[in-house]
């Protein structure tokens, strides 16, 4: 996993809870290229149409509040996101995101340094969120190493996938016979 992503930014204000990530009538969807299409369908209706992978997500306090559905973040990785930054996050939307390998950056004051369409660097080792185009940027604490490590993998399930895939590779204690 890169440490340092660097994106064309998208912009939302506050309190954008699951609802307006991706609206609850496409729960059926488990198709993650059909449901893609319907990412922030209400809160940024051009996003879908007219994101590119490695975008970054800049918002405000409370992102992804309300319904604790994986569906949001599945949208968004789906689509590309390269990380999700906001003042703050709803907790449960939080580890949803790093259990999917999306960076959820949580850098207070970060909504204040950008605007729609300009270019953003997320330094996860640095703890820096930097707007390229104005050059102003904001401090946050690095993510912990377990977190890292989820990311690094590609999410929970890929990280378990590699531990019982190296276990099950790994020789076993001796037997001794009957």
């Amino acid at each position: 996993m890169q440490t340092v992503l660097e994106g064309r930014v998208w912009t939302l204000g506050r309190d954008v809870d699951t609802d307006q990530i991706i609206s609850g009538k496409y729960l059926t969807i488990l198709d993650p290229n059909e449901l893609k299409k319907h990412v922030f369908e209400i809160a940024l209706p051009e996003f879908a149409a007219g994101a590119r992978a490695g975008d970054l997500i800049v918002a405000g306090e409370n992102f992804g509040s309300g319904s604790s559905r994986e569906h949001a973040p599945q949208a968004m990785r789906a689509i590309g996101v390269g990380a999700v930054v906001a003042d703050s996050f709803a907790r449960i939307f939080f580890r949803n995101a790093i259990n999917l390998g999306i960076p959820a950056i949580e850098a207070p004051g970060v909504r204040a340094i950008f605007t729609q369409g300009d270019t953003g660097r997320v330094d996860l080792g640095a703890g820096r969120v930097t707007n390229l185009t104005s050059g102003a940027s904001v401090a946050f604490p690095p993510l912990p190493h377990h977190l890292l490590e989820l990311l690094e993998a590609g999410g929970l399930v890929e990280k378990v996938r590699r531990e019982l895939a190296a276990t099950a590779a790994a020789p076993g204690p001796a037997r001794a016979g009957p």
